[in-house]
């Protein structure tokens, strides 16, 4: 059945999300439909299952450092001011939003419902960054640096809301608040940053001087990173440290001093986050019980446009003073509204959390956590990217240079 339930996954999700590409349809939708009718029937081994929390932790690995390899910092300071706020200001807004809203639709705790806020703030690079490459390749909207302004922006938006989360569960499992852990919070965040930016600057010195394969140095890179993931549970009796903070480091400090080299690991990535992509919704999607996603859908979908709207405006608010008109603002708060790879991976975590500490009450908000956090990848993903694609021509302009052949496509 072990055997069967991958054969499953991988076939049948691999076909469907191939089929999907060619509509149009953001393949992670089928993933995680599949996910949900193969938990209904059983389908999935439950030692996969077991598993499944772990699994969501190694994907979430893959796109922090795939993030971080890509995230070059002197694109954010060409994009300037407006860059900086979309960073933090439009998730930071979403996520007290949905905090506020989601204690009363939802009958969660303050602190588990700004845990549901942090996990739903992020953007989706998966859907985002894919589509502002295309602008830029296509020169659409590159004279004011939109594509450039909106993946800088929305890859440091993860990373805040990440943080968040992180601070957030840390507290929802602590059998007690007191200043120390309150002090572990930023110390996990220093420690974080300072360990992944002596991390990346070895690594960036071995890649140079040792010749290898571009696959092993993603192999020892990912393995550094799984090894932070163990010294960060080994430490959490005594001190805080992110090493999700630490992956994405290290990548930015990769991609700073070996900028090349950076960009082949990347493309490994990529290719790797094809398989990882694949088990990571269909895995979300079992973990749903579907008869709580009905019950529920309503509250959830309130909590999600409230919370969605609110970003809207917190987007155009960042954006004031700034050359962009209000079609081309519009069109960035559009550009910010998908929920997909960041919801996936970390939606379960309060669950999880839950399950590890035997306590039925975190079970159950962590399971309306995860539900709510579906929701918004159904309702979002492709929303966003059909609107994205149906308004980047009728909201951005195109430079005057722009090659003609592109131009006759469209």
């Amino acid at each position: 059945m072990f055997f069967l339930s991958l054969a499953v996954i991988l076939l049948v999700g691999g076909i469907l999300g191939f089929l999907a590409n060619k509509i149009r349809i953001p393949s992670l939708i089928i993933y995680l439909l599949l996910g949900m009718i193969c938990g209904y029937f059983g389908l999935i081994d439950d030692r996969i299952l077991a598993i499944s929390s772990e699994l969501r932790k190694i994907a979430l690995i893959i796109i922090l450092v795939k993030a971080g390899l890509s995230l070059d910092l002197k694109d954010l300071k060409k994009a300037g001011r407006p860059a900086i706020l979309l960073s933090f200001v439009p998730a930071v807004i979403e996520m007290v939003t949905v905090g506020i809203v989601g204690h009363y639709l939802l009958n969660l705790s303050f602190l588990e419902s700004f845990i549901l806020g942090s996990v739903l703030g992020a953007v989706s690079p998966a859907v985002v960054v894919p589509r502002m490459v295309k602008m830029i390749e296509e020169k659409q909207g590159t004279s004011k640096g939109i594509p450039q302004m909106i993946i800088a922006g929305s890859s440091l938006d993860d990373i805040v809301m990440i943080v968040c989360y992180t601070a957030f569960l840390t507290l929802e499992g602590g059998n007690s608040l007191n200043a120390m852990t309150f002090i572990n919070v930023p110390l996990s965040i220093i420690l974080g940053v300072a360990v992944g930016i002596g991390t990346g600057f070895l690594l960036s010195l071995l890649y140079d001087k040792v010749h290898m394969r571009d696959s092993l140095k993603l192999v020892i890179l990912l393995g550094v990173c799984f090894a932070y993931v163990f010294l960060e549970s080994y430490l959490s009796k005594w001190v805080g440290f992110s090493s999700l903070l630490c992956a994405i480091t290290m990548g930015i400090v990769i991609l700073a001093r070996r900028k090349t080299q950076a960009k082949r690991i990347a493309m490994k990535c990529d290719r790797l986050w094809t398989v990882a992509e694949v088990f990571l919704f269909v895995l979300v999607g079992a973990s749903i019980k579907i008869d709580s996603l009905f019950s529920m859908i309503l509250p959830a979908l309130g909590v999600v446009v409230i919370g969605l709207s609110m970003r809207m405006l917190a987007v155009i608010t960042s954006l004031a003073k700034t050359p962009l008109n209000m079609k081309e603002r519009l069109f960035v708060s559009i550009s910010y509204l998908p929920k997909a790879t960041v919801q996936a991976t970390i939606g379960g975590g309060l669950l999880d959390l839950g399950n590890s500490l035997g306590n039925e009450t975190i079970k159950a908000a962590g399971l309306i956590v995860l539900t709510t956090s579906v929701i918004a990848i159904l309702l979002t993903a492709p929303l966003g990217a059909l609107g994205i694609d149906l308004t980047r021509n009728r909201l951005t302009e195109r430079e005057l240079d722009a090659p003609k052949q592109i131009i006759s496509e469209n």
